[in-house]
């Protein structure tokens, strides 16, 4: 695990948990510096993403008490805000379900929070796991990577959608060949309860409309009574389609009083 403290030092801290497969600076590169000119960042790289591809990704729960150890080690156990993109959202719910850190304000960014059985989860991993195999063969077979993730995610392509994908299947091929499959894995298998409600936190929905309606389902299934920001965008598009950057920046701003 890394992390790494950047930005307006004397702000309000937020918490960065990137999504699957992905390391902080992939995830978040196109808009790193204008949450940083904001926001007391603190950037989580988790196990396996941390530069040290001898050692793969442990499991959801393992992960989560080690950001949930720096929090309190380093913040007092507190955060005024903490943005999960995608898996990170899983994060987010944890971190906030077990108690043992406080976070003002949670953002589910676009997270699916997919759970099932441990043998539907063994099945899904071996599908994904061959295509990343494959994918570090060749450049087609990388493409072919690329191309799954646009169709999977339901997106649109165009030039900026095209770029970061690009970089995010470049980064998958470069992992340990065990770690996009054991987070996988562990996200679909750990439990997120439902009814999820702290005294003192707030649970904001960066919510994706193009992604579907069962997603918001859910969201009030995880969560209680949840702030839904609704925003007719594909999965995490704000990330790297500039037409949503500014509006979700402005959201989330407005969430953390700022």
């Amino acid at each position: 695990m890394k992390f790494e403290e950047m930005g307006r030092m004397d702000g309000k801290t937020m918490l960065l948990l990137p999504g699957t497969a992905c390391t902080w600076q992939i995830n978040f590169h196109t808009v790193i510096d204008r949450l940083a000119a904001q926001y007391h960042l603190i950037c989580v790289n988790y196990d396996g993403f941390d530069g040290d591809v001898s050692k793969p990704f442990t499991d959801m729960l393992t992960v989560t008490e080690k950001i949930e150890d720096y929090i309190l080690e380093k913040h007092g156990g507190r955060v005024d805000g903490a943005y999960g993109s995608s898996l990170g959202g899983s994060f987010v719910g944890l971190l906030i379900q077990r108690q043992r850190i406080h976070i003002d304000h949670g953002f589910i960014g676009s997270s699916d929070l997919d759970q099932g059985s441990p043998v539907v989860a063994r099945i899904m991993t071996w599908i994904v796991g061959r295509w990343i195999a494959d994918a570090g063969k060749s450049e087609k077979k990388q493409q072919k990577l690329k191309d799954m993730l646009v169709k999977n995610f339901g997106m649109d392509m165009d030039a900026e959608t095209d770029a970061f994908m690009g970089q995010f299947a470049e980064s998958i091929v470069a992992l340990h060949p065990k770690t996009v499959a054991r987070e996988f894995y562990s996200d679909y298998v750990t439990p997120l309860e439902d009814d999820i409600h702290v005294d003192g936190t707030t649970v904001h929905i960066i919510y994706a409309l193009k992604m579907g309606p069962k997603y918001e389902k859910r969201y009030l299934q995880h969560f209680r009574d949840p702030d839904i920001l609704r925003f007719d965008m594909q999965h995490e598009a704000w990330i790297f389609q500039s037409q949503w950057t500014q509006p979700i920046l402005d959201a989330i701003a407005g969430c953390m009083g700022i």
